[in-house]
């Protein structure tokens, strides 16, 4: 199935949960020299209108990003402004954002391309060839590169990699309920040729829990470090369909991103809704 296309829910606030997480987990990266192999293996079109007929369909940002943007002036916590700050950056330079307006969302292949540097590879990978094609569109770096592919079996193919560092972004759209058990069997395999990889997973909570067949093969699979973090849009069981809150697992987590994620959220998190919350757990390992 190739049905799902990001543009209709761009800038949402799964989008915020995810991609706050992944730019804190670079920004740390980012303190050392040493080169770093950065793979997306579901990337996107790179690039969101706000404005597109499809982000305008169900207008998701404006629960999402835009709750955060429009007050960022008043927010205090380090990583909220320096990621605002960023995100002020992605803009187009014709955008009417620098009068307060954001007209574009960046999707992953953005936030990896911001933070490469000379001495690392980005590689991104996408399957659906209409959004393949708008990542084409995209301006990337001479070291980033695409690939019309299925990204976990890309990733696979790519073990090891030949820069000391690994970072890797698994963000599939979870259309068939087998890529929960898909993810995990990459995950596992990816420890085992790369132990020290810093491994990002995104996952929706949906009213069937198939998040829990992610959960519970990840915890037994012998990984010695992985945190998880939910952001809940809605206590669960309102709706009887829907993605009611969006997680995120690390494997490998940069020291103290538990603690500097905790502290942004708990700023955001009464911006997104009065029902809105915040909860972390180390799954397995340092807690």
């Amino acid at each position: 199935m190739l049905s799902y296309q990001h543009a209709y829910h761009a800038g949402n606030f799964a989008d915020v949960h995810k991609h706050i997480t992944l730019y804190a987990i670079l920004d740390h990266l980012l303190r050392k020299k040493t080169a770093i192999t950065y793979i997306d293996t579901h990337a996107g079109r790179g690039h969101y209108p706000l404005d597109a007929p499809e982000s305008q369909r169900l207008k998701e940002h404006q629960g999402g990003v835009i709750k955060l943007w429009q007050p960022k002036a008043r927010l205090h916590d380090e990583l909220n402004r320096d990621w605002l700050a960023a995100l002020a950056l992605s803009q187009p330079a014709t955008s009417k954002s620098s009068q307060g307006a954001l007209t574009h969302y960046p999707g992953s292949p953005w936030w990896f391309s911001h933070a490469l540097r000379a001495q690392d590879a980005l590689t991104l990978f996408e399957l659906h060839p209409g959004e393949h094609r708008h990542l084409g569109e995209q301006r990337l770096p001479a070291n980033a590169k695409r690939i019309h592919a299925d990204g976990l079996e890309g990733l696979r193919k790519r073990l090891p990699v030949a820069t000391p560092r690994l970072c890797v972004l698994i963000d599939p759209s979870y259309e068939r309920k087998s890529e929960y058990q898909e993810v995990a069997e990459t995950v596992a395999f990816t420890l085992a040729k790369a132990r020290h990889a810093v491994v990002a997973i995104w996952y929706p909570l949906l009213p069937a829990g198939h998040h829990r067949t992610l959960l519970e093969a990840l915890t037994a699979s012998g990984i010695s470090k992985i945190w998880r973090s939910e952001l809940i849009q809605r206590p669960p069981g309102t709706q009887s369909h829907g993605m009611y809150a969006s997680g995120m697992l690390v494997i490998n987590p940069p020291w103290g991103l538990d603690e500097r994620l905790a502290s942004a959220m708990t700023e955001l998190t009464p911006l997104l809704g009065d029902a809105s919350r915040y909860e972390a757990e180390w799954l397995v390992g340092e807690g």
